[in-house]
């Protein structure tokens, strides 16, 4: 509190993005936790609530008559637009949102002020929900070729590894501790995920040490046992997700890449991914694109080509498919091995193994970092987790059946990895996390597990032949979308179009009421004792997915919904949407050929207030 200036404000006006002349009136207060918006004009007195730690930048502009512009960007891709009647009272909210928005220590983030209802005992169950250990022993883990290995117990061989990894049965710990000399950060090789039907193996590690031409003997007998692992392959590969002319450039550091000559039976593969500060760049310069008021077609496809950030996404999914479709065991690494080798890793896990595309398996792949929680470094900052779950959003539109999660999952985890309401993102690794948040703060993933009725797809089949195999999707230029679902959920005057899947929610919903309403007439009918003339037989529930376990393409998914039967094999007539879920059709954008370009679920909220933080910060302010 005592960085506040000026805790209220009134007569201030919110500009709608789309259209600056339609304005809301009403007072803005600042508390410990939040920034709010209450409308004074409207009957239902409507409220805008932003946790601080949400924002990414605040910019006081030059006044203008009407008054002082503030505008407010937030890492959940939200702009806030207001105007202050009084410069002096403008430039003192300016510094408040200033510092509350950067905090300098990590008990000013909001998870260790965050106090629900929940007794201790029920907090400290929540942070079992994840069990990696249990996830080993569902991959058959450890057995005669993989081992458990304690030598990184206290973190004393890498800091920024978990203190329980697993290497090759044959690997000693004089070999281990010698690899980890030889990388970077001393991050060994060290097992990601493991396939037991083929026995090939995912590890990760970052960059050797190699220069021009150093070695290590220990690291080479490293990548011999891992090679060793899996009897049914005679090599290996090492994916480096880097340009090579990147990992050359850091062999003039003293870095580099693995020499093929040193080791035996690898292939080396580059994979051409970008670094950190390119990856922010073109994301600044997509944000930029879609945060145009009335751009014509034209326009934004081609800022949003300029941008290359759909480029980066196709890199990204092109690595995990690379990996996923070998068969053969792979090292993956970039220069210190957490940031695009962590994101190749899970993508090739999702596309291997239907674990990872239910909700707890979702839950077990997200430990990344670059979050930029704390005021630090804006150069070390970059959406590495924005990425990875958008990788997941296309792949969850070439295959709707597959993943069990929704969109609306995804988006709430992205809210939520900001908004530092949870503890489960804060820290770069688990050390620090064990050390910060697990008896102070609580777990995102009890949230989700617990109202996870939301956050469940509808067209989810785990019986799909394709759901339980690998996928293989396409990443033909075409296939790839503008998420607008996250990048412009906030954006109440564009109008989104009805997804398949909130379509079927909509019909489920109205199917069980008509259910309900049916089940209490007949009811009813009992207790009057009457007995109609001709009783009507059940209505048929429609089944989307009546044709869907023999599907093994993209296509194959859509097909079988897309235009839905009646069960006796006549084109059925979809109910009428309801008035809160109808959207308006763009035929432009059919004309011009890119209609999947703006395809978005409509799940833009008249209140952007979190109904499981704000009620506790509100009174707690």
């Amino acid at each position: 509190m005592e960085h506040i200036r000026l805790p209220k404000v009134e007569n201030v006006k919110l500009l709608d993005r789309v259209s600056p002349r339609r304005c809301r009136v009403g007072t803005l207060y600042l508390t410990a936790t939040h920034s709010i918006f209450v409308e004074s004009l409207a009957p239902q007195r409507r409220e805008t609530w932003v946790l601080h730690s949400l924002v990414c930048s605040v910019e006081k502009q030059a006044s203008t008559e009407s008054g002082c512009p503030l505008l407010i960007h937030c890492k959940n891709f939200q702009v806030l637009h207001f105007i202050v009647p009084q410069e002096s009272d403008c430039l003192d909210v300016f510094l408040s949102l200033q510092r509350l928005s950067q905090p300098e220590k990590y008990e000013e983030l909001y998870c260790f002020s965050y106090k629900p209802n929940v007794p201790d005992e029920d907090r400290e169950q929540e942070w079992v929900i994840v069990d990696v250990r249990a996830d080993y022993r569902r991959m058959g883990l450890p057995n005669s070729q993989w081992k458990l290995s304690s030598v990184n117990r206290h973190y004393k061989v890498s800091d920024t590894y978990p203190a329980d990894l697993l290497v090759p049965d044959s690997a000693t710990p004089p070999v281990i501790v010698g690899s980890s000399k030889f990388r970077s950060r001393g991050r060994f090789p060290a097992l990601s995920y493991y396939c037991k039907d083929n026995h090939a193996a995912i590890c990760r590690s970052s960059q050797p040490l190699s220069g021009f031409s150093a070695r290590c003997l220990e690291d080479e007998q490293m990548l011999e046992a891992i090679l060793r692992s899996n009897p049914h392959s005679d090599f290996m590969y090492v994916v480096d997700t880097r340009p090579k002319l990147n990992a050359i450039a850091n062999r003039a550091a003293g870095k580099g890449y693995e020499n093929e000559d040193n080791y035996s039976n690898i292939k080396f593969q580059f994979m051409g991914i970008e670094n950190i500060h390119v990856m922010r760049n073109s994301q600044q310069k997509m944000l930029e694109v879609s945060e145009l008021r009335s751009p014509s077609m034209s326009d934004f496809l081609e800022g949003l080509e300029s941008s290359g950030w759909l480029k980066h996404i196709k890199a990204v999914l092109d690595a995990g498919i690379f990996i996923a479709k070998e068969g053969v065991s792979v090292l993956v690494h970039c220069s210190d091995g957490w940031d695009r080798t962590a994101q190749v890793c899970s993508v090739a896990s999702v596309l291997l193994d239907p674990f990872y595309r239910t909700l707890r398996g979702l839950m077990r792949l997200l430990l990344l970092c670059r979050y930029n929680h704390l005021d630090g470094d804006p150069k070390e900052v970059s959406p590495i987790i924005d990425q990875f779950l958008e990788c997941l959003w296309q792949l969850m539109e070439q295959f709707p059946c597959a993943f069990q999660y929704n969109e609306r999952s995804l988006i709430t985890i992205h809210n939520h990895i900001y908004s530092c309401q949870y503890g489960n993102f804060i820290g770069n690794c688990q050390r620090e996390r064990i050390e910060l948040v697990h008896e102070k703060t609580h777990s995102l993933w009890s949230f989700l597990w617990q109202n996870r009725a939301d956050y469940i797809n509808p067209l989810y089949r785990p019986d799909h032949s394709q759901t339980q195999g690998l996928l293989r999707p396409s990443t033909a230029p075409y296939c790839f979308k503008f998420w607008r679902g996250l990048y412009n959920r906030f954006d109440q005057g564009m109008h989104p179009r009805q997804s398949v899947e909130d379509y079927l929610r909509a019909i489920k919903e109205e199917t069980q009421q008509l259910e309900e309403q049916l089940a209490s007439h007949k009811q009813l009918e009992q207790e009057q004792s009457w007995s109609p003339a001709s009783s009507d037989k059940s209505l048929p529930l429609w089944d989307p997915g009546n044709n869907l376990t023999s599907a093994n393409t993209p296509q194959d998914y859509t097909s079988s919904f897309l235009t839905p039967k009646a069960l006796d094999g006549s084109t059925m007539i979809l109910p009428p949407q309801d008035s809160s879920l109808k959207a308006e059709t763009s035929s432009s954008d059919q004309e011009s050929g890119f209609a999947d370009l703006s395809c978005r679920s409509p799940l833009s909220e008249e209140s952007t207030r979190d109904p499981d933080s704000d009620e506790a910060a509100y009174s707690a302010a």
